[in-house]
């Protein structure tokens, strides 16, 4: 079996010739998880996902951004629970790293923090899965989060962050995934071997580009087929089995 699901990718922000093109071409991809980035976003994923049979969509607020007014944030949290019926996940969700990083940055930390709570807190009242943007050393404040409202089904995306994190991940149960960076970056590479397969999924976060042997080409979902060939070689574990349980990880984890 070599069916796959690309666990994260942002399909919104593909243009409708490359979406066309994208699911014409797809190669064993099952599913496509398309998590949101802002209310545009949500509308347009449910959109995709009433066309497609293979989109699924996950509705959330990228936190790489400012904070929208109080009443953006209400209008957003209002259709995303008028639309619970279409939603596969919460997502993408978290804390913003990049953004505090960068010269322009002039807020608190607390407004994002506050707001991740209240995805947390959705997706605990609504039993749904969560999927995170939350690297480095805000691993420690999510994992905490995540701790004092009892989420299980928590998936940590393109992870980044200490051997003291992950094993914290590791124990609490929750996912991370891998992107096709795998086949090129070292730091990725020692993540994959640290973590059980058991608890690894895959995915593009397209439409990010990617370097290496995928520079100059639109980030496609058929590209995780050699992520999960150089996973396997990785932690020396047959290919067939590498497929067969990133497939049952994800089906199991979004309760597909």
């Amino acid at each position: 079996m070599k069916k796959i699901i690309d666990c994260h990718i942002h399909l919104d922000k593909y243009i409708d010739e490359e979406v066309l093109t994208m699911m014409e071409t797809l190669d064993e991809v099952e599913m496509l998880i398309s998590v949101s980035y802002d209310l545009e976003s949500c509308k347009r994923n449910s959109f995709l996902s009433r066309i497609y049979p293979q989109v699924k969509s996950a509705f959330g607020f990228h936190p790489e951004q400012a904070i929208g007014s109080d009443e953006e944030m209400a209008d957003l949290f209002q259709w995303v629970n008028s639309h619970f019926d279409e939603m596969i996940a919460v997502g993408e969700v978290g804390l913003p790293y990049f953004l505090r990083t960068s010269p322009s940055w002039n807020s608190s930390l607390g407004p994002y923090i506050e707001l991740l709570e209240e995805w947390v807190m959705l997706a605990s009242k609504k039993t749904l899965p969560i999927s995170l943007h939350a690297i480095y050393e805000d691993v420690p404040t999510v994992c905490a989060m995540l701790e004092k409202h009892s989420i299980e089904n928590a998936h940590f995306h393109w992870f980044k962050g200490a051997d003291t994190d992950m094993d914290r991940i590791i124990q609490n149960g929750h996912f991370i995934s891998i992107t096709p960076d795998l086949l090129y970056e070292k730091e990725i590479q020692h993540i994959a071997k640290r973590f059980p397969l058991s608890q690894i999924m895959v995915e593009t976060d397209g439409p990010w580009p990617f370097k290496g042997p995928f520079s100059g080409r639109m980030t496609h979902p058929n590209m995780i087929h050699q992520t999960i060939r150089q996973l396997s070689e990785l932690k020396a574990i047959p290919v067939e089995k590498t497929y067969e349980t990133l497939y049952v990880n994800t089906k199991q984890f979004f309760r597909l």
